[in-house]
């Protein structure tokens, strides 16, 4: 075969594989950015195992910032040849180890839950928030402007462990961000339902909270749930 050939059929592979990696990573309507109280989280047959750094804070974690799509769908691991890497982060570390802590078993420093998060959800984000620094800083500034706990205990929705209506809960988030969030629970040891993640959306910029184009199909929350202490 001739060597012209031979490159020109290379570059048209190349170019293909390209064009693949990029709709996948544009092939999204908006996020959600998701919150998790870490009461819920260890408060649970499974349990938790605090990070390596000590106890996280009495507040709300970020879970990650996803990707979704208004059919209900969503994109992920978008991308294999951007796998993360932490030194691209250095900077944010501490603060991310603060309020995007990571609880599972065995203990750790957060690096391979972000690294999770990352790779599942932040390589479907790459054509507006290309770098692993923006995919983050977006997380952590989104994080600023909506505090959960405040905005709850202004309402008497206090983590002591107490019963709180699911409508109050919601009222109180949407009375202060002027966006409806949408409310997932887990149970605890004795089966009783308790307030677990707090899903609020996003434009595609990753900087604008939206009304939800559509809801999780999550676990749902009873009438009534608990506010566990941590």
């Amino acid at each position: 075969m001739n060597p012209r050939n031979t490159n020109s059929i290379l570059f048209v592979v190349l170019q293909a594989q390209i064009l693949i990696v990029l709709c996948a990573a544009q092939d999204f309507d908006f996020f959600y950015f998701v919150q998790q109280w870490p009461g819920s989280y260890c408060d649970t047959k499974q349990s938790c195992c605090y990070p390596t750094t000590g106890k996280p804070a009495a507040d709300f974690g970020i879970h990650g910032l996803w990707p979704n799509n208004r059919n209900g769908s969503y994109p992920s691991n978008c991308n294999p040849n951007t796998p993360f890497d932490p030194s691209k982060i250095s900077d944010l570390k501490r603060t991310m180890q603060s309020v995007w802590p990571t609880l599972a078993c065995p203990s750790g420093d957060g690096t391979t839950f972000w690294s999770h998060e990352w790779e599942k959800h932040g390589t479907c984000s790459e054509s507006t928030l290309p770098r692993q620094h923006d995919y983050f800083s977006a997380a952590l500034n989104l994080k600023k402007q909506v505090d959960l706990l405040n905005i709850l205990q202004n309402a008497g929705i206090e983590p002591n462990g107490n019963f709180y209506s699911l409508d109050s809960i919601k009222g109180a988030v949407t009375a202060a961000s002027g966006f409806t969030p949408w409310i997932e629970c887990n149970v605890d040891e004795s089966g009783n339902g308790q307030l677990y993640q707090v899903y609020m959306c996003v434009d595609t910029s990753g900087s604008n909270f939206i009304g939800c184009p559509v809801f999780p199909k999550g676990r749902r929350c009873p009438s009534d749930i608990e506010f566990p202490s941590f």
